[in-house]
């Protein structure tokens, strides 16, 4: 781990804790030793950070203590520009806005270099012939998932049955070219995944839903592991 890393992982550690912390049980969680330690806290400590304490005692630092906004490095930045790029590709306009916003955050506190680096990426996402097409609001699916309310829609499987459906959404995943939507079947009483592509006449219901046992995210991540 690069030593800038490090410092930068310290202060989030101290930041984590609720009592003083002492020297060998940074040692110890960082894989290094007590003198590595001693010399970090106090260039921490003169770089303006507030620690407080002493060799033998613990650590501490004050909780409203924030550390000024990350840099990135050409390789990070390329990857976040372009998981941006599928994002803008693969989702619908509102998701899309927002990505490019965050990219134009990015973008305004980078050095000029790295603004240079951004223009020279290697990797990149076209859009695709293969996108398939769906009627479902897409954001608004998302924003269920966020607040807890369930949705209701008409779906045609695979052989073109249609049903109709009522679902606790939990999550969405893409499968390029398909999007699936993971929830929690009302009707079926059980988890399934549906194609957005093949869902009909879409709607946020005024109903809400609490965590239960067994009809979680994690409870349908545990059973398809």
């Amino acid at each position: 781990m690069r030593r800038a890393d490090r410092l930068i992982k310290i202060v989030h550690y101290l930041r984590r804790m609720r009592h003083a912390v002492t020297a060998q049980k940074i040692a110890d969680d960082f894989d290094i030793c007590q003198r590595t330690v001693y010399r970090d806290i106090q260039d921490l400590m003169n770089s303006g950070v507030p620690i407080y304490g002493e060799a033998g005692v613990g650590y501490v630092i004050d909780k409203k203590y924030h550390l000024p906004p990350v840099m990135f490095d050409a390789d990070e930045l390329e990857a976040i520009a372009l998981g941006i790029n599928m994002v803008c590709n693969w989702t619908d306009e509102k998701f899309s806005g927002k990505a490019r916003s965050a990219l134009e955050k990015i973008q305004a506190v980078l050095s000029d270099s790295l603004l240079r680096d951004m223009e020279q990426l290697t990797t990149y996402s076209e859009e695709s012939h293969r996108k398939i097409p769906w009627e479902a609001d897409f954001s608004e699916i998302r924003e269920c998932i966020r607040n807890r309310r369930k949705i209701s829609f008409q779906y045609r499987d695979l052989k073109n049955k249609v049903s109709q459906r009522t679902i606790r959404p939990l999550s969405m995943g893409f499968f390029g070219p398909v999007w699936l939507v993971t929830g929690w079947c009302e009707s079926r009483r059980d988890f399934r995944n549906f194609r957005l592509d093949r869902i009909r006449n879409f709607a946020s219901t005024e109903e809400y839903f609490k965590d239960e046992k067994g009809k979680t995210l994690k409870a349908y991540l545990a059973q398809t592991l």
